[in-house]
């Protein structure tokens, strides 16, 4: 079982002159759940290297075991800091792509394409793809090999409308991932802010917030398992 993880290169929270990146516990959940089923891991990002760590996300309130486990973890403290560059790697490569969440992706991955096209190939080869929390929001470009939406017709979900509000966030961000996911035709679900939430529609699996990290990585495993 070979599985991609895709994060963000960008660190500006819009013009507020505060950083972003991505959200430790989207990461080291998934990464942990993936490990422990003897995946082999490979990291990477648009810009390669060390990929930016949302501050807010490593504070006391928002650790978790898994967040621990990774700060006492050298090795994939060594991996997360030389992730390869997005454009050295392809789907052909791996049985699946997950893409940990945090803001950062908002304004990079969702407008990449090379992520884009990542995502396509991806769903093209029948495998997978894995998104939680603001990471669905990168989906907003990626098309279907009818040329239509991604998302159109799908069930899916997403960091909702009432969570980038009660963050302070809905005018700083590019776009409202609820709102983006709906405008393409996605059939949008939620559950109560920061509740986990998983949808799976056919190879597309997404997540609500931070809390449906876990449970995310855990349905894409079972939906491996079930295809070997």
């Amino acid at each position: 079982m070979k599985i991609l993880m895709v994060l963000t290169s960008h660190d500006r929270l819009g013009n507020t002159g505060r950083k972003t990146g991505f959200w430790l516990e989207e990461f080291a959940a998934p990464y942990y759940a993936f490990k422990d089923a003897g995946a082999e891991i490979t990291l990477a990002s648009p810009k390669g290297g060390e990929p930016p760590l949302d501050p807010k996300s490593a504070e006391p309130d928002f650790q978790t075991d898994d967040t621990r486990r990774f700060e006492a973890d050298a090795a994939a403290k060594a991996a997360l800091a030389a992730t390869a560059r997005l454009d050295t790697v392809s789907h052909e490569a791996f049985d699946a792509v997950f893409y940990p969440g945090g803001h950062g992706p908002l304004w990079d991955l969702a407008e990449d394409r090379r992520s884009i096209a990542l995502i396509e190939g991806t769903i093209a080869a029948d495998k997978p793809v894995t998104l939680v929390c603001h990471a669905p929001g990168v989906l907003r470009h990626a098309q279907g090999t009818d040329g239509k939406p991604l998302v159109q017709g799908r069930n899916v979900t997403g960091f909702t409308n009432t969570e980038e509000e009660a963050v302070g966030l809905t005018a700083v961000v590019p776009f409202l991932v609820e709102d983006e996911l709906k405008r393409n035709g996605g059939l949008f679900s939620k559950v109560a802010d920061w509740q986990p939430y998983v949808v799976a529609d056919g190879l597309l699996i997404t997540g609500q917030n931070p809390a449906s990290s876990a449970p995310a990585a855990r349905a894409l495993i079972e939906k491996l398992a079930a295809r070997a």
